[in-house]
């Protein structure tokens, strides 16, 4: 069963154009039966000569047919991924394209679910259903419910048209970067390997919003921290009451933490967030985060939520071609807000530095609500960037990070946590492939340039770390429909894969401790 977080009446699934085609599909039914098409063909043949004579002449037009019909090689192709069996929508014939080998590790492969099943737990209503149900409190200082629309990906991107090709429009979304819980439930409910057997399972799923019954009270000075840990505890107390649990004491267990791991980490009562992680019941429980601990086997980094949420995988190619072709006018870019309270505050310093390099660098000041859901400045500003600049955000992690690759611009970092050891399934192994690293200490003083660092790449150089960062878009998106994509895995699948292939290995001898 699906959670739905919006009334569909008021927020109709996006319509998808079919196709337009010169195919005729009664042509296509006759490959069944060929008696069928001579009778349809020929009903008045009554002579066997002449019979035999106009049904070989069919079939070999049907031969011909056949032929033609067959695409022509992929060496004029330039998808990362097969072509999809049903395509959505026609590539802009003016692209350009260059031919990449196909990725294994973003193609879904067999159905046998060879790595194992999934459990659902159906969790008390107050963990999930009464949070969403309740979204106008989950905030302090606004409504949350026009962000949890549409199953959680939000409100659709209106006046997104500027940025993007028209066909594609519908597939964008003002989705809030706090909902991966919800983005997570409601696939994995419709996931090929769930099963509704607890006996056959090899994981088993929370689907605890715990993120969203935390949020509120991050905010309020005068929550307490029994405010902060009841759903927590509440989850908790319910799940080491299963049976399944108490089996392996949670090794087979995951869940989806919707914000980042620091939120869930309060050592003192009087600290900032929850202690959900610290809880003894958590110890065993593999945990999905938008930023993780690096230190903490537990903790598993996926990428924030992007507005970009394809409905087939002929988004995803048309996308990837789109991005590979822009004009690129800027050489780097950066979008983001002082932090005046901050001492020696680096992004106030890359602001500074890129309006003094207004020639080659654009600037987004991000100051009050500018870069706020509901305008598409944030990302054509990415789309007209070769590079753009990734400090951290207010933690190590920005989802902006996600929205610069998704334009297909590359990154430039300045803190290894910031992605290199965060989103170990979902990113390259090799760094320097699709980012660039300068020593921020460097640019604080004086003796490096980020302008000259990023002027000393050649066109050569550049044009392989784009491919690069294109080729792994899939791996950032969350896809629109239930089900996923036809033949592409997107983040989500990447994540249920990796979570499938860690339980797996846990099952040798000597590994759990």
């Amino acid at each position: 069963m699906m959670f739905p977080l919006s009334n569909p009446s008021s927020s109709p699934e996006p319509q998808i154009k079919k196709p337009k085609t010169t195919l005729d599909f009664r042509r296509k039914d006759s490959f069944k039966s060929p008696k069928a098409f001579l009778a349809a063909h020929h009903p008045s043949c009554n002579q066997i000569l002449l019979c035999l004579f106009l049904s070989i002449f069919s079939i070999q037009i049907l031969f011909v047919v056949v032929f033609r019909s067959i695409p022509p090689s992929s060496h004029h192709r330039s998808h990362h991924f097969p072509a999809p069996v049903t395509s959505h929508h026609h590539l802009t014939p003016t692209l350009t394209t260059t031919t990449a080998p196909i990725s294994a590790s973003t193609v879904k492969g067999e159905t046998s679910c060879e790595s194992g099943k999934i459990f659902v737990y159906d969790l008390p209503s107050p963990l999930n259903h009464e949070l969403v149900s309740h979204c106008d409190v989950l905030n302090p200082w606004s409504s949350s419910c026009a962000a949890l629309t549409n199953d959680g990906f939000g409100p659709v991107a209106a006046g997104i048209l500027s940025a993007v090709p028209e066909n594609l429009a519908a597939a964008w979304y003002w989705t809030d970067q706090f909902v991966t819980e919800i983005l997570f439930h409601n696939r994995i409910l419709n996931h090929k390997c769930r099963t509704k057997d607890p006996n056959n399972a090899t994981a088993f799923y929370i689907p605890f919003y715990v993120g969203l019954a935390v949020g509120k009270f991050l905010w309020l000075k005068n929550s307490s921290a029994k405010e902060r840990d009841f759903h927590c505890e509440m989850m908790l107390k319910w799940v080491q009451d299963q049976p399944y649990f108490t089996r392996n004491d949670g090794w087979d267990h995951f869940l989806t933490m919707g914000r980042i791991s620091w939120d869930f980490r309060r050592s003192k009562d009087e600290d900032w967030g929850s202690s959900c992680i610290h809880k003894p019941g958590m110890r065993n429980i593999t945990r999905l985060l938008i930023e993780r601990n690096p230190w903490d086997y537990f903790d598993v980094g996926v990428p924030y939520p992007t507005g970009f949420h394809p409905r087939s995988d002929n988004d995803v190619v048309q996308w990837q071609d789109f991005v590979r072709n822009r004009n690129r006018k800027s050489l780097f870019c950066f979008a983001g807000a002082k932090r005046s309270k901050i001492k020696n505050d680096f992004r106030g310093l890359l602001l500074s530095h890129c309006r003094n390099e207004s020639d080659s660098c654009r600037v987004v000041d991000c100051a009050g609500s500018k870069c706020s859901n509901g305008t598409s400045i944030i990302l054509e500003t990415f789309l007209d960037s070769v590079f753009c600049l990734q400090p951290r955000g207010d933690s190590f992690t920005r989802r902006s990070i996600f929205d610069c690759m998704i334009a297909g611009s590359i990154p430039v970092l300045f803190w290894k946590r910031s992605a290199y050891d965060q989103y170990e399934w979902f990113l390259p192994a090799e760094p320097e492939s699709y980012s660039v690293f300068i020593d921020r200490n460097a640019v604080k003083n004086g003796t490096t340039s980020v302008r000259k660092v990023l002027e000393r790449y050649s066109e050569d150089e550049i044009t392989r770390m784009r491919e690069r960062v294109i080729e792994y878009i899939p791996k950032f998106l969350y896809a629109r429909p239930d089900e996923g994509l036809q033949t592409i895995k997107d983040a989500f699948d990447v994540a249920i894969d990796g979570v499938l292939g860690r339980f797996k290995e846990q099952e040798q001898p000597g590994y759990r401790w």
